[in-house]
């Protein structure tokens, strides 16, 4: 695949500025259950060599008693797993991240669903061709327990003409 979003060969997906809607929800299908690897991954690719992601033996001792997911991989998992069904081929970029929040630990083993809610959206002031849509992303454990949550901004295509 080749050239920009929304030009012929590339594949779209995901929805326009005009197809979003304040209020508008997705439950993703799309679930996940999170592996040792995938821990060690993330730790590893950036960097992060905290005992709290990586040492069983120190993680005996924390309230948790087994090492928790680093928060980085949960964030990118919660988002990515948003994609297919929102934005994919139509973002032109992600604008920023707000109150990210990580309200329980995520565990070698626990398996997240998402939700997504459509929170504000506006015509671009710069850009006649794109629109800016806040989503609300959610995630929860297979027990339904908040695990993250967070605002994301994006930069998104209307359709084309």
């Amino acid at each position: 695949m080749t050239g920009r979003p929304g030009s012929p060969g590339v594949s779209v997906v995901g929805l326009y500025f005009e197809q979003f809607e304040v209020g508008q929800r997705f439950d993703h299908a799309v679930r996940r259950t999170v592996t040792e690897t995938d821990n060690l991954l993330i730790s590893s690719l950036t960097m992060n060599p905290a005992a709290l992601h990586l040492d069983a033996e120190y993680c005996k001792g924390t309230p948790f008693g087994q090492p928790i997911v680093n928060s980085v991989f949960t964030l990118g998992l919660m988002v990515g797993i948003s994609v297919p069904d929102t934005t994919f081929g139509t973002t032109i970029a992600n604008l920023g991240w707000e109150k990210v929040v990580f309200p329980r630990p995520v565990l070698v083993g626990d398996t997240l669903h998402i939700t997504t809610l459509v929170v504000a959206k506006r015509e671009s002031r710069s850009r006649p061709e794109a629109g800016i849509v806040t989503f609300e992303h959610r995630a929860f454990n297979q027990r339904d327990e908040e695990v993250a949550s967070c605002l994301r901004t994006a930069l998104m295509l209307k359709r084309p003409a």
